[in-house]
Formats: C-alpha cells, structure tokens, sequence
C-alpha cells in the first residue's frame, strides 16, 4: 500500500463549522501535522476570511445558520472554481448528500472514522492525486469499475 504524501507545508486550511467542539479538535489535528488553519464559525465569516487571504483548502459544516455549506461552497466556487473543498455533515445519508449534489469535492460523514478519512482527503486534494475510494455519487454504481479500468 502506497503511504499518503506529506502534508504540504505551509498549506492554508479554512476551516468552517457553528460547533466551536468540532472547530477546536479538527483544528489541532490538522495543525499537529503542519498545515495552517483560520477558522470560522459561520458562512459569512468565512466568505470574509476566503476573500482577503489565500486560502489553499476549505473544509466546512453542511448545517450551519443563515447560510449553510452547500451555499458556502456555491459562493466559493463562483469566486475560485479550482478551490478544493470538503464538505462535513452528521446527515451525509439522511440527506443524500454527494459531490453532484453539493459542489463539494469530497463529501464525508462526522463519524469515529472521520479523522482518517478527512486528513487523507484533504492531503490528497492539495497534491491532486485522483481519489482511491469512490465518490458517495459513485457508490453502488458501475463507475467505481469504469474508472478502474479506464
């Protein structure tokens, strides 16, 4: 099994979310492993932070008030399309929340399993390597094995 690259040094991380539990401990670890982080407790704030800084990642909530992560991400993209963002949620399923759906370039559950999945994400977001397991609009589909043999 290939290991993961590095993290890129220096790399700027917008973090966003209206829960300050998860902002503090998602925070640390990824600064623990080299990267810059500014975070915001909303939307707003955050399109504030994103348009008087470079910012080389952003990795926000879903819900959150007045303006929620899919419109974030909307916003965002519309200033800089080439931006790399993960979207976070506890309602992944429920919702039905895909990278189609939501703009995002990889969408991920708040589970046990989270830190893994996210810190690999966002390595491979900001090295741009392709994505080794599937997107959540691919599952179950024919996809995963066209894009393994093409």
């Amino acid at each position: 099994m290939k290991t993961p690259p590095a993290p890129t040094p220096g790399a700027t991380l917008l973090l966003v979310d209206d829960n300050p539990h998860g902002l503090i401990a998602r925070r640390t670890v990824l600064e623990e492993l080299g990267y810059v982080v500014d975070t915001c407790s909303s939307g707003e704030e955050a399109l504030k932070v994103f348009t008087s800084k470079k910012v080389d990642l952003v990795i926000t909530d879903f819900r959150m008030p007045n303006m929620d992560g899919v419109e974030l991400i909307s916003r965002m993209k519309q200033l800089r399309s080439d931006l790399p963002i993960i979207l976070l949620s506890g309602f992944v399923e429920p919702l039905g929340l895909t990278e189609k759906s939501t703009g995002a370039d990889v969408v991920l559950s708040k589970s046990a399993g989270e830190v893994g999945l996210l810190l690999r994400s966002v390595r491979r977001l900001l090295n741009r390597q392709p994505s080794r397991k599937p997107l959540e609009s691919e599952r179950g589909t024919g996809a995963k094995i066209a894009r393994n043999i093409g």
